[in-house]
């Protein structure tokens, strides 16, 4: 069971890191102030970090990771270019990110409730990913 349910958070992890890259490459080339590019280029960078991380440990187990969910991906990306012909603004950016973190942040910790019995390297890993969407979140509180 351990080995299962540590398995399964490397998966949840690895989806909603690839999520979290994929929102940011959305938006990036809209962004027009700097330190808003800049600070979604240095998550975007954590992210990968992160990504590093878990798919050395899946290819460990033979396992090649998760893809996001292809309707979830489909209606993010859906609305992101809605609301950016809508209003193509940072402060619309920003609240884009928002959102997706606040559903990265919640995901993450549903999973890490659901899979207890990964190993503490892997839920280590769930909550660094955690804190780099919380840290995300609260930097584009000044672009709302």
């Amino acid at each position: 069971m351990v080995e299962q349910d540590t398995v399964k958070l490397m998966r949840e992890c690895d989806a909603g890191i690839k999520m979290g890259i994929s929102s940011i490459d959305d938006v990036l080339e809209y962004v027009k102030d700097d330190e808003l590019k800049n600070s979604l280029i240095n998550s975007k960078k954590e992210h990968e970090r992160l990504r590093e991380d878990v798919e050395k440990l899946l290819s460990g187990c033979d396992d090649d990771g998760k893809e996001p969910n292809p309707i979830a991906k489909g209606m993010a990306w859906m609305k992101t270019n809605v609301k950016l012909v809508i209003n193509e603004s940072d402060t619309t950016i920003a609240d884009l990110i928002t959102d997706g973190c606040n559903m990265g942040v919640k995901s993450l910790n549903k999973y890490l409730n659901q899979y207890r019995a990964a190993s503490e390297e892997v839920k280590d890993i769930a909550k660094k990913l955690i804190k780099t969407e919380e840290c995300l979140r609260e930097d584009m509180r000044k672009f709302l």
